[in-house]
């Protein structure tokens, strides 16, 4: 793994460490209680809990507990007490501990709450002064023989874009975690990215400039977390959480980013550096303690599964290829995107991490392996003529008729037997590339690699995504078509998708999905419509996918929209999506 050009692991941690993060408040087991709260009690700057708590990165004996307090008098340390209980009335209270945060790590609080049960539900709060913080559930990770597990997938949730009903839908399931694939939130400024509509929602991000600083980040954050719904998932359940790009800059990868000038917003490592450390200030994860630690990690759900949590972004991520570099007058030169997308030298993961990958592939012995991470995995190619007409990158504005008759023209030749295609229809199919350069498909190499290895393995392969703002499903195969594995792509909890503004519509977006599901040989799903989540639930024998929506985000009166909801079964013994 290379380390970008003034970005320093060290220098991170000892900033991080510096704020005492963690351990940040002292713990004390004390096994059962008599449910005092005397040692509840202590003075302190007064402070109230106004982003709510949240909890994450379970284990089988802890998990992390967070929230952020905020002065409301002098600056300065504050006090602050937690406990942890067995029951929600706070009874048989398990462990507790005292300490202090400042305005080091912005007030944050963090606890790593040690001893506990494996697969046991604990409440836990916070006090500081005479303020009481509102009640978050969380779970420890089970051991041995796991008969299920069932999780929330979520990811890109974008403030001005709309209400996060679909957090107050996943706090109200009933799962062991949500998995957050990244941008939980975007750096864009006040008249960015979906924020057409952001004025009348009264979703006016801040600060009103693009975020770059350390203070811009944190302000942000502060922000989401105000946000009602949010704050119910985090107390519902642990979350389990990665970064995407938005967590910095768009497209991000390991040395800059598309939405980037250094010109103008100085050096890339410094903003990169200061975005990581809010990340670890205002999310429920485990901050580093050594030099090596990163956030590619393992989780076990018992005999059940290994849920490995990667970064595609950050650690080691080659600059994506672009479309306009292989394009003339707009019309894209396929057999030089051929050729990059072939060059071995490239990579997602980074070197590093990708040995991680195939080390705990190769000696995992649960029933299910679970990649969890950010982009796309599986092949998405579409004709090149498809791509020109609807790539922005290509073209100021989008030409639907002429894509539409792309697309239609290749689903006619697709459903041809080959001899009984004219040469043109050969050659439209033929001409199919990657409809997303920064996905998987970017590094094909790299991927088929993984892929082939984990079918060698016998590995019972579940990948999920985000990234897309689009739900996807796909059977994922080797290059020489044997099943590799299968691949769930969740929507978005606010972020337009194709059927934004700008883009298809809702019309040609609900159109496009069977359409696009016809012409590509692996896609078994593609819902373009809607903003919702994946619901999971692992068995011994199969897994259950669940495309969940809801009926809208531009009110806070919303319901579940029952009938786009479309589920997949996944038998362990085939691994065919039916």
């Amino acid at each position: 793994m290379t380390t970008p050009p003034g970005f320093k692991r060290r220098t991170l941690v000892k900033a991080l460490a510096a704020g005492s993060l963690i351990p940040l408040l002292g713990s004390n087991l004390i096994g059962c209680s008599d449910g005092s709260d005397n040692s509840f009690t202590l003075n302190s700057v007064p402070a109230d809990f106004n982003h709510g708590v949240a909890s994450g990165d379970p284990l089988t004996d802890r998990v992390i507990l967070w929230t952020r307090v905020t002065p409301t008098a002098a600056e300065g340390p504050v006090q602050v007490a937690w406990q942890l209980a067995s029951d929600a009335d706070f009874a048989n209270i398990v462990a507790e501990g005292s300490g202090a945060t400042s305005a080091d790590v912005d007030y944050t609080v963090k606890v790593d709450a040690e001893g506990l049960n494996a697969g046991s539900t604990y409440y836990y709060r916070f006090k500081t002064g005479d303020k009481t913080s509102p009640t978050g559930k969380t779970r420890t990770l089970p051991q041995g023989a796991v008969a299920a597990a069932s999780f929330a997938v979520v990811s890109c949730s974008n403030y001005p874009a709309g209400f996060f009903n679909v957090y107050r839908e996943v706090a109200n399931q009933d799962v062991d975690a949500v998995l957050h694939l990244g941008d939980y939130l975007y750096e864009y400024s006040a008249d960015g990215y979906a924020s057409e509509r952001a004025e009348e929602l009264g979703r006016v991000v801040e600060p009103a400039n693009e975020i770059i600083s350390l203070s811009d980040y944190r302000t942000r954050y502060a922000q989401y977390h105000r946000d009602e719904d949010l704050q119910a998932a985090h107390a519902a359940h642990p979350f389990i959480v990665v970064w995407d790009d938005h967590e910095i800059a768009n497209d991000s990868w390991q040395n800059g980013a598309q939405n980037h000038n250094p010109d103008t917003e100085g050096s890339f490592a410094d903003r990169r550096l200061a975005a990581i450390q809010a990340w670890h200030e205002w999310l429920p994860v485990r901050p580093p303690t050594t030099m090596d630690d990163i956030i590619y990690r393992r989780l076990q759900y018992g005999d059940l599964l290994d849920l490995l949590m990667l970064d595609t972004r950050h650690v080691g991520r080659n600059e994506q290829l672009d479309y306009p570099d292989f394009a003339t007058g707009g019309i894209i030169d396929v057999p030089a995107v051929r050729a990059a997308m072939a060059d071995g030298s490239r990579t997602i993961l980074g070197g590093e991490q990708l040995s991680w990958l195939r080390d705990h592939l190769s000696t995992s012995s649960a029933r299910w392996q679970v990649l969890g991470q950010q982009v796309l995995m599986s092949r998405y190619h579409i004709p090149s003529p498809l791509l020109e007409a609807l790539d922005p990158g290509l073209s100021p504005e989008l030409d639907l008729a002429k894509g539409t008759a792309a697309l239609l023209a290749a689903v006619a030749a697709k459903g041809k037997a080959p001899e009984d295609r004219t040469p043109e229809e050969q050659a439209l199919l033929d001409s199919a590339i990657p409809y997303n350069l920064d996905a998987w498909d970017g590094y094909e190499f790299e991927r088929d690699a993984v892929l082939a290895y984990a079918q060698q393995l016998d590995s019972k392969l579940v990948v999920l995504a985000g990234d897309t703002h689009n739900a996807w499903t796909a059977q994922m195969t080797t290059p020489d078509g044997n099943i590799a594995g299968v691949e769930f792509g969740c929507t978005s909890v606010s972020s337009p998708g194709f059927d934004g503004p700008g883009l298809l519509g809702p019309g040609n977006a609900g159109a496009f999905g069977p359409l696009v599901t016809d012409l590509i040989d692996d896609l078994r799903y593609a819902g373009l419509v809607g903003r919702g989540y994946l619901h999971l639930v692992f068995t011994a024998d199969n897994v259950t996918a669940t495309h969940r929506f809801v009926t809208t985000i531009d009110s806070r009166e919303y319901s579940e929209n029952v009938a786009a909801a479309k589920s997949f079964v996944v038998n362990r013994s085939d691994m065919l999506l039916s």
